[in-house]
């Protein structure tokens, strides 16, 4: 008998972290927290970027576009989490669900695509110094942001029409507190055979290209970088990638580590606390991560900071 297509009225359900009710008050207290510190923390990153000339440069270009997918990432899972916590409701319609999910595998590729360019520049800043200003021109900066928005624009695409061509039946239950793509489609009564196969195809092609670049600018930046006689040119050859290099590392260290748990994971509770990794501290860190390691970013905070401090001792006087 053929499923019927329940699509168009059905409801899911997020398990998310609803199988303990007593810890709600502090799971919604802690998400919040973490949700204002990425929406500021991101934020400040790029208003920093916007109002010092000194960093109008290719990388901090790169850095405030990756701020701003961070904002929006977070953004597309966490605020409808909190009301569903604050509400002690389960559910997310099917057209919020599908939504979300395009949201989501948008910016999940997209930051991976991002990851790949600014990992690009760094190779051309390190291993092709003198030609850096010609070759990471304003428009073939504004080239690779708009081509990595596209690529991920149409994988994204391609997957949310694929998955509303699904009939559901009853088991709408979702292991997560956001629909994620694998899940949503393994819900579906229909065969999933298509589905999967482009989701396998789209993760080996783009993120495994993704990978693949970054890496390959590290070899050859490594590479260069052994050839600088001075400790003190290496030191500082290698400092100027540390903390993109840390923020690749999080990124994919905590996705691979989520669906290697999700794998073995039985229950909604396990699934969920893996997916917080990447969807929630991870673009809540990347601030962080900048702020921290970059004397630009440092200097520009500080003298912001500085300047706002003597005017409202001025206007206190």
């Amino acid at each position: 008998m053929k499923p019927e297509n329940y699509t168009q009225t059905s409801v899911f359900l997020l398990l998310g972290f609803f199988e303990e009710p007593e810890l709600q008050p502090i799971l919604f207290g802690l998400f919040l927290s973490m949700f204002l510190v990425t929406l500021f923390g991101n934020l400040l990153i790029i208003l920093a970027i916007i109002s010092d000339s000194h960093l109008h440069t290719p990388m901090y270009f790169f850095l405030s576009n990756l701020s701003f997918i961070d904002i929006c990432f977070t953004s597309t899972t966490i605020p409808k989490m909190l009301v569903n916590m604050q509400t002690q409701s389960k559910v997310i319609t099917y057209t919020v669900c599908i939504t979300q999910m395009f949201f989501f595998t948008h910016f999940v590729g997209l930051e991976s695509f991002l990851l790949t360019v600014m990992a690009y520049d760094r190779f051309v800043a390190i291993c092709h110094p003198l030609h850096y200003k010609v070759i990471m021109s304003p428009w073939l900066c504004v080239l690779l942001v708009l081509v990595s928005w596209m690529t991920s624009v149409l994988q994204s695409l391609l997957h949310t029409l694929m998955v509303m061509r699904l009939s559901f039946c009853t088991r709408l239950e979702i292991p997560h507190f956001f629909c994620e793509l694998n899940e949503v489609v393994h819900l579906a009564c229909s065969d999933t055979f298509l589905n999967d196969l482009v989701m396998y195809f789209a993760a080996a092609l783009l993120g495994g290209g993704s990978l693949a670049g970054i890496l390959y600018s590290y070899s050859k930046i490594v590479s260069s970088i052994c050839r600088i006689s001075s400790a003190q040119g290496k030191y500082k050859a290698f400092s100027t990638c540390v903390s993109h290099l840390s923020v690749v590392s999080l990124f994919y260290c905590t996705i691979l580590g989520v669906y290697l748990s999700a794998a073995a994971a039985h229950n909604s509770l396990s699934s969920a606390t893996a997916s917080v990794m990447y969807t929630v501290v991870t673009p809540m860190l990347n601030p962080f991560i900048y702020s921290l390691r970059n004397k630009d970013i440092k200097r520009t905070l500080k003298d912001s900071l500085g300047k706002k401090l003597r005017k409202s001792q001025l206007s206190c006087c």
